[in-house]
């Protein structure tokens, strides 16, 4: 039962201290874009999503004549 005594004060300073980080965390903008980082990934390519045929043609043409 003693231990209650150290217990309690303790898991309210942790959470004390998690109330603190997560007010710190969305003051410094951690949360105002979530899906952008997510997308920004996907779309790190620098060759288009499209393949450009024509080019294609224009480089055979260029390596046989």
């Amino acid at each position: 039962m003693d231990i209650l005594y150290l217990l309690v004060p303790l898991a309210v300073v942790l959470a004390g201290i998690a109330i603190v980080a997560f007010i710190l965390s969305v003051k410094s903008g951690q949360y105002d874009d979530l899906e952008g980082p997510g997308h920004r990934i996907l779309m790190d390519d620098d060759d288009p999503m499209i393949p450009d045929y024509q080019a294609e043609k224009k480089n055979l043409r260029k390596r046989k004549g």
